[in-house]
């Protein structure tokens, strides 16, 4: 059976954390490197962690894959002001795209968000958009973008305006349309990120939350 490599950037959060899981349960995978800020407490036969700092990845090669997977993302209020929002959900998510395609990766998967347009007046969004324009611009072979709506999931850190939202969302779920924009599991896309990046199509494909809870329910 053919077998790949798998870089994950981003396993300390909530689709990040189940991604990792997938991954090092799908035999597909034979060697999983999680990339992060500080050591997760987790160990496994087939990961292999890394302590990066994601502004100079350019001095730290990565090791070759063929599979990159990014779940880096913040909120404004974590992140404290503007600058350093767009710093990780920007900024640090390009530099990792760059490293994994010096490391010859040829499918690249993202997290982005419902709503990401580089022209939209919500600062979040605009982020969001204009990070995608930059990951098409890299080449790779495959590029699969994930745009979940309100992720639900336990969170390693407590985020109170997600909370409210999402007791909120929660309680309106039968009421949104089907699929569609009704909140997500990060379990669910993380599923939905394993099975993509399997059946990967060249080009860039941009997949709607809708979409991720049919590929991971």
């Amino acid at each position: 059976m053919d077998t790949r490599t798998a870089l994950v950037a981003g396993a300390s959060g909530l689709v990040g954390g189940h991604l990792l899981d997938a991954l090092l349960e799908n035999p597909l995978y034979q060697q999983v490197y999680s990339l992060g800020r500080r050591p997760l407490p987790k160990q496994h036969p087939r990961l292999t962690q890394r302590t990066v700092d994601f502004g100079r990845l350019d001095e730290e090669p990565l090791a070759p894959a063929e599979d990159a997977f990014c779940c880096l993302g913040t909120t404004l209020q974590k992140a404290g002001s503007q600058e350093a929002f767009r710093a990780v959900d920007h900024h640090a998510v390009l530099n990792f795209a760059k490293a994994a395609r010096r490391a010859g990766v040829r499918r690249f998967l993202v997290v982005t968000a419902m709503g990401a347009n580089a022209h939209s007046r919500i600062f979040y969004n605009r982020v969001k958009g204009e990070v995608e324009e930059a990951l098409a611009a890299q080449g790779f072979e495959s590029l699969i973008i994930a745009r979940p709506s309100l992720l639900l999931g336990e969170r390693s850190e407590h985020r109170a305006g997600e909370r409210v939202a999402t007791v909120v969302a929660t309680v309106l779920r039968p009421l949104l349309r089907p699929l569609a924009s009704r909140p997500i599991e990060g379990r669910t896309v993380a599923r939905a990120l394993v099975a993509l990046a399997q059946e990967a199509p060249r080009g860039v494909r941009k997949v709607p939350s809708g979409e991720l809870q049919t590929l991971g329910g």
